[in-house]
């Protein structure tokens, strides 16, 4: 069965739904739980060109909330008595979903859990989806938690 289970968290209602499925396999499996936050600076930097003191401070706060949002996701692992351990990575130029697979095979990981929008047609062409990524890429199971 998996015993270590990765789980991308972002604080949103998909990644939610993500963390509660990982929460209940690792139950029923005696899993434990890593929990990844990616803080994706490339988008802040090219947006704010020009601005060099403003992208650092929006960096900063992108990676303190970041650290909310694994801090929280922790605290809701652990009052279900689950073993969870937390990694925040910044990438720069890479897809967020690279970073992803780069922890599940250095932690090593048995399952990848991630919550998913489900976006279809030039949505998902325009926007990319790091899960579909996840999913064709990955070297270990990877389980799709539909958002709503």
């Amino acid at each position: 069965m998996y015993k270590r289970i990765l789980v991308p968290v972002d604080g949103s209602p998909t990644a939610d739904k993500g963390l509660t499925e990982a929460i209940a396999m690792a139950k029923l499996a005696g899993s434990q739980l890593r929990l990844v936050h990616i803080v994706n600076e490339q988008s802040i930097i090219i947006g704010a060109e020009g601005f060099p003191n403003t992208s650092a401070e929006v960096i900063a706060l992108m990676r303190e909330g970041g650290q909310s949002v694994l801090d929280a996701a922790r605290t809701r692992v652990v009052a279900e008595g689950i073993p969870v351990d937390v990694q925040m990575r910044e990438v720069f130029g890479s897809r967020v979903g690279d970073s992803v697979l780069e922890e599940a095979a250095h932690w090593p990981a048995d399952l990848i859990v991630i919550g998913t929008h489900g976006r279809r047609g030039l949505r998902r062409l325009v926007l990319g989806s790091d899960a579909e990524h996840i999913l064709r890429s990955a070297q270990v199971p990877v389980l799709l938690v539909r958002g709503e």
